[in-house]
């Protein structure tokens, strides 16, 4: 099975998330999504396996939610929008494989890919 993590190497959960993967054996694809920002019909995907709303898939505490009034947004194709416009928007690590996905917080939710 191949598992791509969308990755901030800054962030502890997705250091975490990627260490845990590691030690299972399993080296992930690793997509900076800061550098390579996911698309929209990506992220429509990536929602979709989730299985959650868009707003789910958000960093509220991010000075950008507050700063574009996304609270007040009630619309998710103007959410998918804003986290392709804006990838620090979108919460992470997301790990997908297998036709699933995972948001990795706590970072052991990524075992249940591994």
């Amino acid at each position: 099975m191949t598992l791509t993590i969308w990755h901030n190497p800054r962030c502890t959960k997705s250091r975490q998330a990627l260490d845990l993967m590691r030690c299972r054996g399993v080296e992930p694809e690793i997509v900076e999504y800061l550098k390579k920002p996911p698309s929209q019909s990506e992220l429509r995907r990536v929602i979709e396996l989730l299985g959650v709303k868009p707003r789910e898939l958000m960093r509220k505490s991010e000075s950008a939610y507050r700063e574009r009034g996304l609270a007040d947004v009630k619309n998710d194709e103007e959410l998918i929008e804003a986290m392709a416009h804006d990838p620090i928007l979108i919460e992470r690590p997301v790990i997908i494989g297998d036709g699933k996905a995972v948001i990795g917080r706590p970072a052991e939710k990524v075992l249940e890919l591994v």
